[in-house]
């Protein structure tokens, strides 16, 4: 029996009201499937996948769905969206038209193709809303199984604040802990490792996580025998079945077109999950797609008479159809006037989106041809500028690129003309009000971005000693971090009981608690969706990736999801995770490798970080605590074990992010790297001083962003030379640095000589001892690198070596 959330029972008559309003939310939902596929194939929309088939179960999820749950779903959880009242016809055709106004279409402004859902939990000023006063959805991903892990950290959210005391404006964020983190998923995707991952770890770590699996018995065109052991994603994960005295999962199986069964396995699940943290897995099978995979395809080529008839028998709003008739909820006539209306809601809504859409961009198409009329009046070129004007004008459903692509051609025929200065002020103007809709919000535009973060320096006794362990410093200003920010909180292999493998949170798990300071399973993917999932929630993560390498296995999540989150949202939510690892200079093929290039171009929309020692580290890490956007940052491998000033301001010293240390000044070439390999620059330089070269050296900090105050080329403009170290392959981060320093800062305006980098062999270094050293730069190479440069310039100052 449905029953309100005061669980006391409903009359008959409040049961048939809400009955006949969850099928009507079906019906709408449904009639928005049929026809958005009908506006795809008449070229209105470009592509279209649909939630059509999965109508009915939505309507149960989002029954037990309450104010502060999160949602982390798939591209086919319209219905939900609409029963929780977060989707309505128009913004549903928004998005299948991929309107670039966030008003009209709130989930990604065009962003993102339909489908995609989202809330926003940031007010205009970048601030949180109250997120326990609304229901709400993390931003969905495209790629299958990619919204896992980011589930888990949503879930865990919940246990941090039901257990973690102390932590400020807690209840913006949380009732108590009793938030629910609710997954979708189909069931193909289930075959992804990210879904088993996920859901291992929240079966460890028991967090209220209810994971719904949509199981309509393919994966696009291919068969679940190909998919799943014994085509049942329920029966091969019995294993995780919750017993009396284990860790482990609820395990709940339902048909997708029993109405009824659906409510009450819903409320049991949550139930179980909101009051115990228990985390539940419900398994709903017997689903259909009754228009198949997508707008691209169609299911009659894969599906045999015999399924096809099953499908149009069981689809589930049919099935909900007749169990209303069977138990007098709604006559058959009663049914078709919902029908017939829904049809005439839906109609009406996408034409008022249609509208919404097209007029402003008609009304700039009309703008352009007036304009190119009245170019034309006094040009040479007059009937070649009206056939572009008349072009224009004749397209009926005008897109923003085809306005501007007749403006830019036509600029080329009144270059020395009258007409010239008007057409290109309209592309200047248009162009930048147009861009912004599709380039805005890849870092933060608030407050709290990370440029408004002034520098503190460390503070020192006046007889401190380079006599510190790194890794002391980096202990010591964790201890202050923790204390400062009771919601900051870290997590990893190895990070807990022995304070991670370099000791830089020793003693830390002791004084903290098992929450905050935790140890974890080896899984690299799922600790980087803890931190986003928690940090979408307000809490201050700190994910831990125990060796930069094993950033590979989580590189998919940083660049699909936790990247572009800002992006795809257009401000709307946020999640400043930091990302803690450690790499560089050490033996072996996978655990030496620095795979700078690939991270710096896969995760645009994080900040990289690169300290030379854990001084900067340290102050990084308090920087970014201040800000509100995410980062990776790299600690040196080979520097725990070195020595370095102690301060006496842990917790207050920030290293600016984005701006450059000079180390050593000199006149005769700029060299430039950052990380462990500045150790090596340096004494080569001083090397290559005593045969008479003087060398500036720059330590760049960070690569995202990339030397915000051009201090690289006024290097240059003193020396006239350049050379990149980078223990990166050929081409990968130098490359990136040579296009910021030569293109982006005109370096080339001031070069004498030819730029150029010195890296690391195409290969990673083998484990003996000298792999580094035939593999890296060392310094010989550099002092050898710097002198031939020298040689071209002067050769009987600098004679050849060889």
């Amino acid at each position: 029996m449905i029953k309100e959330k005061t669980n006391t029972t409903l009359t008959f008559e409040d049961f048939k009201i809400e009955v006949l309003k969850d099928y009507t939310t079906a019906i709408i939902s449904r009639e928005c499937s049929l026809l958005g596929r009908k506006e795809v194939l008449t070229g209105k929309a470009k592509f279209g996948i649909f939630g059509d088939g999965k109508e009915v179960p939505q309507l149960a999820m989002a029954k037990a769905f309450q104010n502060g749950d999160f949602r982390s779903g798939y591209y086919r959880d319209q219905t939900f969206m609409m029963a929780i009242g977060e989707l309505t016809i128009q913004q549903f055709f928004a998005g299948l038209y991929g309107h670039t106004d966030i008003e009209h279409e709130p989930m990604s402004a065009g962003r993102q193709m339909g489908g995609h859902f989202a809330t926003h939990s940031l007010n205009e000023d970048g601030s949180w809303k109250d997120l326990t006063k609304q229901k709400n959805s993390s931003a969905d991903i495209s790629p299958t199984a990619g919204q896992m892990p980011r589930l888990l950290g949503l879930a865990q959210a919940s246990k941090i604040y039901r257990q973690v005391a102390g932590i400020p404006n807690a209840a913006n964020f949380s009732n108590e802990g009793n938030e629910i983190a609710w997954g979708t998923i189909g069931n193909a995707s289930t075959s992804e490792g990210l879904f088993f991952e996920t859901i291992n770890a929240a079966g460890v770590l028991q967090v209220p996580m209810v994971m719904s699996v949509w199981d309509d018995e393919y994966g696009i065109s291919v068969h679940a025998k190909h998919q799943t052991t014994k085509e049942n994603i329920s029966e091969i994960l019995k294993g995780y079945q919750k017993e009396h005295d284990t860790n482990g999962y609820e395990i709940l199986r339902v048909k997708g077109w029993d109405y009824a069964d659906l409510i009450t396995t819903y409320e049991k699940a949550a139930d179980i999950a909101r009051k115990n943290h228990v985390p539940v897995l419900i398994h709903v099978n017997e689903l259909t797609q009754p228009q198949g995979h997508s707008s691209s395809g169609s299911h009659e080529r894969y599906k045999d008479a015999d399924r096809l008839a099953w499908e149009r028998d069981f689809d589930c709003v049919r099935q909900m159809k007749l169990w209303m008739i069977a138990i007098n909820i709604a006559s058959p006539e009663e049914i078709e006037a919902i029908d017939a209306q829904a049809k005439k809601e839906v109609l009406e809504g996408k034409k008022a989106a249609w509208n919404a859409f097209i007029e402003p961009i008609a009304e700039e198409q009309k703008e352009l041809v007036t304009l190119l009329q009245n170019i034309a009046e006094t040009s040479k070129n007059k009937d070649a500028i009206l056939k572009f004007s008349s072009d224009l004008g004749s397209i009926k459903s005008p897109i923003k690129k085809e306005i501007l692509v007749t403006a830019r051609k036509v600029l080329r025929l009144v270059l020395n003309e009258n007409g010239k200065k008007a057409l290109s002020e309209w592309i200047v103007a248009y162009t930048a009000k147009t861009q912004k809709n599709f380039s805005s919000n890849l870092f933060s535009e608030t407050d709290l971005n990370v440029f408004s973060i002034k520098k503190v320096l460390p503070v020192y006794s006046e007889d401190a000693k380079e006599d510190t362990d790194g890794r002391m410093i980096l202990r010591d200003n964790f201890d202050a971090i923790f204390t400062k920010y009771p919601e900051a909180l870290i997590f990893g292999e190895d990070a807990g009981t022995i304070g991670d493998v370099n000791q830089g949170l020793e003693g830390m798990q002791e004084k903290y608690g098992e929450l905050r300071v935790a140890d974890v399973g080896i899984r690299e993917a799922t600790i980087l969706g803890q931190g986003i999932g928690m940090a979408l929630r307000g809490l201050r993560p700190i994910a831990e990736i125990q060796y930069l390498d094993y950033l590979l296995y989580a590189i998919q999540i940083m660049s699909d999801d936790l990247a572009t989150l800002r992006y795809r949202t257009v401000g709307k939510q946020k999640a400043p995770l930091i990302i803690r690892t450690r790499g560089h200079r050490l033996e072996g093929i996978w655990h030496s490798g620095s795979p700078m290039g690939m991270i710096i171009n896969a995760i645009r929309g994080i900040h990289v970080l690169v300290p030379r020692n854990m001084t900067q580290a340290a102050g990084f890490y308090n920087s970014l605590l201040e800000c509100d956007e995410p980062a990776l940052v790299i600690e040196c491998l080979n520097g725990y074990r070195l020595k370095e000033k102690m301060p006496l301001n842990y917790g207050e010293f920030k290293t600016p992010i984005g701006v450059v240390e000079a180390l050593k000044e000199g006149s005769d070439i700029t060299l430039v790297s950052y990380g462990s390999t500045l150790r090596l620059v340096q004494q080569a330089a001083k090397e290559l001083l005593e045969v008479g070269i003087d060398c500036e050296i720059i330590d760049l900090q960070s690569l995202l962003p990339f030397d915000i105050n051009q201090d690289v080329v006024k290097s240059i403009a003193k020396t006239n030379r350049l050379l990149v170290i980078d223990e990166d392959v050929p081409g990968g981060a130098s490359a990136y640095i040579l296009q910021q320093i030569i293109e982006q800062q005109d370096g080339y305006n001031y070069l004498d000589s030819k730029p150029q980098t010195l890296t690391a062999k195409a290969h990673r270094p083998a484990y003996g001892t000298d792999g580094d050293y035939f593999s890296k730069p060392s310094s010989e190479d550099i002092f050898e690198k710097v002198y031939y440069m020298m040689n071209e310039v002067n050769p009987s100052k600098y004679p050849n070596l060889y």
